[in-house]
C-alpha cells in the first residue's frame, strides 16, 4: 500500500524505529490468518505497525500505547489518513503505567504486540500474559537484537544492559513450562509466546 510505504520512508529518513521488512511481512500475515479482534501494541511509534495490523484484520480493534508526543501525534495523522482512527484507541505515555491500569481494568487481549523499549520486556511480560485471552498470543519483536542476543561476540558497551536484560527475557520465556514459546528468525527476531491451556 502506497501510504505505509511512504510513511515507512518517513519513518527510516527521521531515525524512528518501524518494522523490518520481513517482519512487516511476517506480521501481515499472522494478523490476517488468525484474524484477531482485540490487540494492544506496546509502542505505537509513527503507526505504521498498528496500521499493517488493522489493515490486515478487518475485524480488529487496536489499543496503542506511545511515550514520545510527537510520534503519537504523527501516528493519529497515520491512523485517520488510512481510515483506520474508528478502530484505534491511543494511550501517551509510560507503558508500564498503561499496563498496570489496563491489567487492574482486567482487560483481555487476543494479541499483544510488545515492540516498546527491549530493556523492558522482561519486567512488562508477566503483567501481559496475564492480559491474554484463551489462546491469546504475545509477539515480542526484537529480541535478537541484530543478532547480539544469541551471539558469543563482545556486545558494544552501550548496548550490554539490553541485551543482558533480553537474555534473561528469552531465558524466562524458554524455560517456562506452562509457555509455549516459538523464535522466528525473521527481522531483528519475533518471539511468538502462548500459555499452554
Amino acid at each position: 500500500m502506497k501510504e505505509l510505504e511512504i510513511l515507512e520512508k518517513f519513518a527510516r529518513e527521521n531515525h524512528i524505529p518501524v518494522l523490518l521488512d520481513d517482519s512487516a511481512k511476517f506480521l501481515a500475515e499472522f494478523v490476517n490468518q488468525k484474524q484477531f479482534k482485540n490487540i494492544l501494541e506496546i509502542g505505537t511509534a509513527v503507526g505504521y505497525s498498528g496500521s499493517i495490523m488493522l489493515l490486515a484484520g478487518q475485524q480488529a480493534n487496536l489499543t496503542t500505547i506511545e511515550l514520545n508526543a510527537e510520534s503519537y501525534n504523527k501516528a493519529t495523522k497515520t491512523f485517520n489518513g488510512l481510515g483506520l482512527g474508528d478502530r484505534v484507541k491511543q494511550l501517551l505515555g509510560d507503558a508500564y503505567e498503561h499496563i498496570c491500569i489496563l491489567n487492574n481494568e482486567n482487560k483481555k487481549y487476543d494479541l499483544i504486540f510488545l515492540d516498546g523499549p527491549k530493556g523492558q520486556y522482561l519486567k512488562y511480560y508477566p503483567l501481559l500474559l496475564n492480559m491474554l485471552e484463551p489462546n491469546g498470543c504475545l509477539l515480542a519483536d526484537n529480541v535478537l537484537f541484530k543478532g547480539m542476543v544469541r551471539s558469543s561476540q563482545v556486545v558494544p558497551h552501550k548496548k550490554r544492559a539490553m541485551v543482558t536484560k533480553l537474555r534473561q527475557f528469552l531465558k524466562e520465556i524458554e524455560t517456562r513450562d506452562d509457555l509455549q514459546t516459538t523464535i522466528h528468525d525473521i527481522g531483528d527476531g519475533i518471539a511468538e509466546i502462548y500459555k499452554k491451556q
